[in-house]
């Protein structure tokens, strides 16, 4: 499947910075973070625990610069946009110009559909912030032990690379080409199926209750999941011709819930940034994302949409 929305040049420089091991990190970060405090700009860091202590101990005094908490929004990367919108929006009230850092949790990705979606995060940034205020994003990413087609994957997504202190046009970034997604991976073991339609969301809700059940899901998550999926299915009775198919399993100590429909989601940004106060509807994906350790969407005209709702059995 592939997205029609591309993201544009605006403002926005988004820079992917490929290293090797601790001493490329600091050298790369602290040659960005120079560059911003000789130009007075802030700078916002949102990295994994362990490279925020390699900074924070280069940069003791740093009064400019700001670091977010990257366990804050948890793993979903669907949370991530709204963070950098919220903390932008924050800074430049201030009145003065920005840099970033956002390393995502590469390392932790504990599966192959999160990987996607981290990527898929990144090249959402482009469209997201098309038409901002100027600011700069460095993207580190560690190539230690990784394929060269993870690297060109994640080029794609970057306009911008970095390496010894200049940034250079991506030969793989393409703003005219739309994005492609990994394909689903298959369902893992028995499926679960419910046909619903209107006046079904209960049907819909014991089917989930008693499927998750079955693998031990703990009481709090199994009520958000339901709220996610009860938003999820209403918006296929509502949007997508007013039925669809529930399918659940559980994969990799993930409880699954997968939502078909003939709807189709023309957004690419629906549900990854905050909805405004008072505006009626349009929330269903937006909570998804808050509420669910993972969401997958693969939508397209004529083919229809499909969702995954992940929730981990285990403690995030």
């Amino acid at each position: 499947m592939t997205t029609s929305v591309r993201p544009q040049d605006g403002g926005f420089r988004h820079e992917l910075y490929p290293y090797v091991g601790d001493d490329e990190f600091l050298s790369g970060a602290l040659d960005f973070i120079g560059e911003a405090q000789e130009a007075r700009e802030g700078v916002i860091i949102s990295v994994p625990a362990d490279r925020e202590a390699l900074l924070r101990a280069e940069l003791p005094d740093a009064k400019s610069v700001t670091f977010l908490d990257a366990a804050t929004p948890g793993r979903n990367p669907g949370r991530l946009l709204a963070v950098w919108h919220d903390e932008i929006a924050r800074q430049s009230a201030e009145g003065r110009p920005l840099r970033g850092i956002g390393e995502s949790a590469w390392r932790q990705a504990q599966s192959a559909s999160e990987a996607a979606e981290l990527r898929y995060h990144e090249w959402l940034l482009n469209l997201a912030f098309a038409q901002s205020t100027a600011w700069s994003l460095l993207c580190p990413y560690d190539t230690a032990d990784d394929d060269p087609e993870s690297l060109r994957a994640l080029a794609r997504c970057h306009p911008l690379v970095r390496r010894n202190g200049i940034a250079l046009p991506s030969e793989d970034y393409d703003r005219q080409a739309p994005y492609s997604f990994e394909e689903l991976t298959a369902p893992c073991g028995p499926l679960d199926e419910l046909t619903y339609k209107r006046g079904g969301l209960t049907a819909v809700r014991e089917k989930i209750t008693t499927c998750a059940t079955e693998t031990d899901l703990p009481e709090a998550r199994l009520d958000e999941l339901l709220l996610a999926a009860t938003e999820i299915a209403s918006n296929s009775i509502r949007h997508g011709g007013g039925h669809g198919t529930l399918r659940t399993w559980t994969q990799d100590s993930t409880f699954i819930c997968e939502f078909r429909d003939a709807g189709h989601i023309d957004n690419p940004l629906a549900g990854r940034t905050r909805p405004p106060n008072g505006q009626y509807g349009g929330r269903g994906l937006w909570l998804a994302h808050q509420l669910c350790d993972l969401v997958e969407i693969r939508s397209a005209p004529g083919t229809g949409t499909t969702i995954r709702l992940h929730m981990r059995l285990t403690a995030p």
